[in-house]
């Protein structure tokens, strides 16, 4: 393919907005609360609306930035991520959330920096044979399943050649590097602002597998064979697809998920409706200090 001369691409970049051109980091957000929490502390702020959805450019923690929500589920997350790389000059994305926990060693109010993320949800949903449940001999799994469910790689296309068939999705290997220098000094809250607090101080896990699927997760016998099967710490709606994306046009890519309830693990109803502010803001405040933390 013929290289674009560089007249052209400066042409090109003339016809650019002016929010376009200034290179910026991408911080993603699924709720109005950890986008709020956000927007405190930007500075400078103008916002854009593309196609319906809202874009807000200014600076944080010293970073140029474009705030926006991911909209909640995999197609969402997808849509508004590649939107933003069509739109802006992205050289990260960040996602600041909520999520469950289906790890038995972590508790409400922990983050989560995972270093791979997968999609649980693409599965075969098979049917029952005379020795259980059976996928067609056109298709494999390289999971165990769950009853009916068996996990599926998906495919993708890059610039990187063929397209790739995988199940994981990587973090970026420096962004992490710079999360676990944040974390040892980073504090997080233990109550809400209606004085509901955690039984225990919050940590912060740096590593490890993030699962995510278009089905909001509350079920125990679900939680424990996602993290037996996928060796997961937390499960939610959008990060694999927001991974995979990045993935895909080669872009570096970090979430950082708070656990506002147990995925299904806890005892009586589901936790998030007490914490999900808790777990909002403990995400929104470890994701400002790893702002503060990057090279501009």
């Amino acid at each position: 393919m013929p290289s674009i001369r560089p007249a052209v691409v400066a042409l090109l970049l003339s016809a650019l907005p002016a929010f376009a051109e200034t290179p910026r980091t991408a911080v993603m957000s699924a709720f109005e609360p950890e986008w709020l929490s956000l927007q405190a502390d930007l500075e400078g702020a103008e916002m854009q609306t593309i196609n319906g959805q809202r874009f807000i450019t200014g600076k944080l923690s010293g970073q140029e930035v474009v705030l926006f929500l991911s909209g909640v589920s995999m197609v969402n997350a997808a849509m508004t991520t590649q939107l933003a790389l069509d739109h802006f000059d992205i050289d990260r994305i960040i996602f600041s959330g909520i999520a469950g926990g289906v790890d038995p060693a972590l508790n409400i109010g922990d983050v989560v920096v995972a270093e791979n993320w997968g999609q649980w949800l693409e599965t075969v949903m098979a049917r029952r044979g005379a020795e259980g449940y059976e996928l067609p001999g056109f298709l494999s799994s390289p999971f165990s399943n769950h009853e009916m469910f068996f996990t599926r790689e998906t495919t993708v296309a890059s610039d990187r050649g063929e397209p790739e068939s995988r199940f994981w999705f990587p973090a970026d290997p420096a962004l992490l590097d710079v999360a676990r220098k944040v974390a040892a000094d980073t504090a997080l809250d233990t109550c809400t602002a209606d004085n509901q607090c955690l039984h225990k101080a919050p940590q912060i896990r740096v590593g490890g597998n993030g699962v995510s699927g278009s089905s909001f997760m509350d079920n125990a016998d679900l939680r424990e064979w996602i993290f037996d099967t996928f060796d997961a710490q937390v499960v939610d709606m959008e990060s694999a697809a927001v991974a995979q994306v990045a993935w895909s046009n080669q872009v570096p890519f970090i979430a950082f998920r708070s656990l506002s309830d147990l995925a299904g693990g806890g005892e009586g109803e589901n936790e998030m409706g007490v914490f999900m502010s808790l777990a909002s803001e403990n995400s929104a405040t470890l994701v400002k200090a790893f702002l503060g933390a990057l090279p501009e």
